[in-house]
């Protein structure tokens, strides 16, 4: 995989879960399927693929960041534009994204400014959940973690997809046609604020 394009956009999408039959797996993995369909180069990666120790200072001066952060770290570099589909955990959102975020923060590459991987990439937040309001409450949270604790470039558009268990179909498809176009648009969005922050 070589460096992300100056001329053309690649997202990596992926959720703040690692349950088999996570709804915000699903739809990451929808967002990537969109993106392709629509000509712009797309990655899903699955958390559980990335397993990881709870952040600890001590462990990361004796030890260094895990080898599993730093593949994360490397995945988003050649990324320009990141999707995010965030599950909700009493009104805030998921330990294991937490401590995903927690960890990369802390690995600074030789020659590299601190937290330049998320201050030189787009985000856009989306999230899936069985309840009315669609895990709206925990992208709050993560919108400010990702603005005010990391610097980050977050679109004002999130998608939600509340009542998850009936909203998709045999396909992974969404049923309802209109929430799938506006998350298509969200995703053409991130493609070209990317292209702007790298072209």
């Amino acid at each position: 995989m070589t460096a992300a394009s100056k001329s053309e956009p690649r997202l990596l999408f992926f959720a703040g879960s690692a349950r088999e039959k996570s709804w915000n797996k699903r739809l990451a993995k929808l967002g990537a399927t969109i993106a392709e369909a629509n000509g712009i180069a797309a990655t899903f990666v699955d958390l559980a693929d990335y397993p990881m120790p709870i952040y600890d200072g001590d462990l990361e001066a004796k030890s260094g960041p895990p080898d599993n952060a730093r593949k994360l770290k490397a995945l988003m570099k050649v990324h320009s534009g990141i999707f995010i589909a965030s599950p909700e955990y009493n009104a805030s959102f998921s330990p294991l994204l937490k401590n995903a975020i927690d960890w990369v923060s802390h690995i600074r590459d030789e020659g590299e400014a601190p937290l330049e991987i998320f201050k030189t990439r787009v985000f856009a937040l989306g999230a899936a959940s069985p309840g009315g309001m669609g895990g709206l409450r925990g992208l709050s949270q993560l919108r400010l973690v990702f603005e005010n604790g990391l610097n980050a470039l977050v679109l004002p558009d999130q998608f939600a997809v509340p009542r998850a268990v009936d909203a998709f179909d045999e396909h992974n498809h969404l049923k309802n046609k209109d929430s799938q176009e506006q998350f298509k648009l969200l995703i053409q969005k991130l493609a070209r604020a990317a292209h702007v922050l790298h072209g």
